[in-house]
């Protein structure tokens, strides 16, 4: 049964997609691998890491879909989560495929996306968008999600002074 519920702000992208991993027994040592774009993100991949701290899962990120420069994620005191150097075996207990990913301009494709899914049968597949990228994409009839946290960014309120 597909069950879907409507949160609000930044805990709302984070809290639920910690009770996710939590309700599907991931534990100490598992390994969560993030596929998003570099820079624009990492800060989100970064954020979802540091809701997931304590539960102390090895947290990795792939640079597009280029598993060859994937980076460990680890907890710097005073900062939050930050990348770090490689390099890492790859074995995902979960899988979280940015939105970024799905963006115009991205050299990366559905297929190449479902290819590491497939490569990686047996985890757990969850999406991370903003403003329903993976629908406006077209990427929900190719890659399947097991969570899909949805976000959005509207309004965007800027004021200046000069």
């Amino acid at each position: 049964m597909t069950q879907k519920e409507t949160f609000h702000g930044v805990p709302g992208i984070l809290r639920p997609f910690k009770e996710f991993i939590e309700k599907n027994g991931l534990k100490k040592g598992d390994q969560i691998v993030y596929y998003g774009v570099p820079g624009t993100c990492t800060p989100f991949v970064e954020l979802l890491g540091f809701a997931v701290r304590s539960l102390e899962l090895e947290q990795v990120f792939v640079p597009f879909v280029d598993e060859s420069r994937a980076k460990k994620i680890g907890h710097i005191d005073s900062v939050g989560m930050q990348t770090r150097a490689g390099p890492v075996t790859l074995n995902p207990k979960a899988i979280v495929i940015m939105g970024g990913l799905s963006m115009p301009n991205v050299p990366v494709k559905a297929d190449q996306v479902k290819a590491v899914l497939n490569k990686h049968a047996g985890s757990l597949v969850i999406g991370v968008c903003f403003m329903h990228m993976f629908e406006k994409a077209g990427w929900l009839s190719t890659v399947s999600f097991d969570c899909l946290i949805d976000a959005n960014i509207d309004p965007v309120e800027v004021t200046t002074t000069k």
